[in-house]
């Protein structure tokens, strides 16, 4: 029987946005977070350099990025991030687009990430000072056992960007399977949460159908160090010498 007692045990789920890159970490995060009934996912965040209306660092044309969104069945919310923003650029978007959200009742905001602590650190103290609260689905996981576990679920993706500091040319545009994971140097996360690689997940069981594509041009970019330390560009890392180091990335092209 139903009563008042019950209904008040009932949890109602809490709103969340998930920030979706278009990669391996994001799908899998996504795959778990669609499981947990503490959550309602209302929509997919991407930031997109308005320039050249490609993701930001990936380099995925929007136009992928919109196939993916549909066929996940989630509406999508792109924040328009300059070329290379100053950090107070990047959070000035960030807070503005957070604020519209939580108007619409959405508290939470779900990362893939995995183990980088102060990367995890800044978002939560940032989601703070507007009201939200972080979520991190798939956070402290060995990223042996995840790749591991995307594999076997049924996802695929592809290699779209590759920083040249950790992997030659060779790497761009590879499938992520177990031969991949094989050939990964040493000093190499399997899942390159250090900013060794990025990727594009085209199938798995997030997607009613794949997402198609041909393989476009390989190109080669480097980063010109930003003449002040508030910079958020898309290779920012914490290492030092990160901009005497270029990006090999592969065109994907809608079919």
């Amino acid at each position: 029987m139903f009563t008042l007692e019950n209904y008040k045990n009932v949890s109602i789920p809490k709103k969340a946005l998930f920030n979706w890159s278009s990669g391996k970490d994001s799908a899998l995060a996504l795959y778990k977070i669609l499981q947990n009934p503490d959550y309602e996912i209302e929509c997919l965040l991407t930031s997109v350099n308005q320039q050249y209306e490609r993701i930001s660092m990936h380099g995925v044309r929007t136009e992928l990025l919109e196939s993916q969104a549909k066929s996940i069945g989630l509406p999508l919310k792109i924040m328009q991030i300059p070329e290379m923003p100053t950090m107070e650029v990047y959070e000035n978007v960030m807070t503005e687009t957070l604020s519209k959200l939580k108007k619409e009742g959405i508290t939470h905001s779900v990362f893939g990430d995995i183990f980088l602590e102060d990367l995890r650190k800044y978002r939560e103290d940032k989601l703070t000072e507007i009201g939200f609260e972080a979520v991190f689905p798939i956070w402290k996981i060995p990223t042996s056992d995840l790749i591991q576990e995307f594999i076997r679920l049924g996802f695929k993706t592809i290699v779209v960007c590759v920083n040249e500091r950790y992997l030659d040319k060779s790497f761009v545009g590879r499938i992520i399977d177990q031969d991949f994971i094989n050939d990964l140097p040493e000093n190499v996360d399997v899942c390159g949460e250090n900013g060794e690689f990025h990727t594009f997940t085209f199938d798995g069981p997030i997607f009613s159908e794949v997402i198609n594509f041909e393989i476009g041009e390989t190109v080669y970019r480097k980063y010109e160090k930003p003449k002040t330390e508030s910079s958020n560009t898309a290779c920012d890392t914490n290492v030092s010498d990160t901009f005497d180091y270029g990006f090999w990335y592969i065109d994907l092209i809608p079919k």
